[in-house]
Order: C-alpha cells, then structure tokens, then sequence
C-alpha cells in the first residue's frame, strides 16, 4: 500500500515523465529517416532508440563502432562517439 502511495506521489509531481521519453513523440522523424540521415554519411545503424527525449543508437562505419544521438525534430546528428565498450 505504501509503495503505490509512493508511487502516485511521485507520478503526480511529475517525476515519472522522463520514463515517458523512452517513447517516440508525435513530431519525431521516423526511424527510417534517421537511418536515412547517417546513411549518407556512411554509417550503418545496427540498433536505434528512442531515449530521454532523442534518437540514440549505434552505428559502423570502416569496422568501427559508434555511438550516436539524432535531434528527433530536425534530424541534426548531436553526438557520434566511438564506442569503447
């Protein structure tokens, strides 16, 4: 009981939301587009998500790994880093 009491609290302060951002919105480009995107700069997207309000995933490109973010509006890509994992 406690804990859906806690729970509630925490939605209703809007705490919850960002667990919301893990879900494409309604203005987003879609997943094709985004592939689209990093196709023409030669990579090739081998996982992509909707997270904390961005595309994210990985990518390869000349047997290298990276990982990237894409503004899910206008398409700009916002991070591209190699992977070190």
């Amino acid at each position: 009981m406690l804990r859906t009491i806690l729970i509630a609290a925490v939605a209703a302060a809007g705490l919850g939301a960002p667990a919301l951002a893990d879900v494409p919105g309604k203005n987003w480009i879609s997943t094709a587009k985004v592939k689209a995107i990093l196709a023409k700069r030669g990579y090739q997207v081998t996982k992509l998500e909707a997270d904390d309000g961005h595309w994210e995933g990985e990518a390869r490109k000349a047997n290298v790994t990276y990982d990237f973010h894409v503004d899910p509006r206008s398409g700009a890509i916002t991070k591209m880093e190699r992977d070190t994992d």
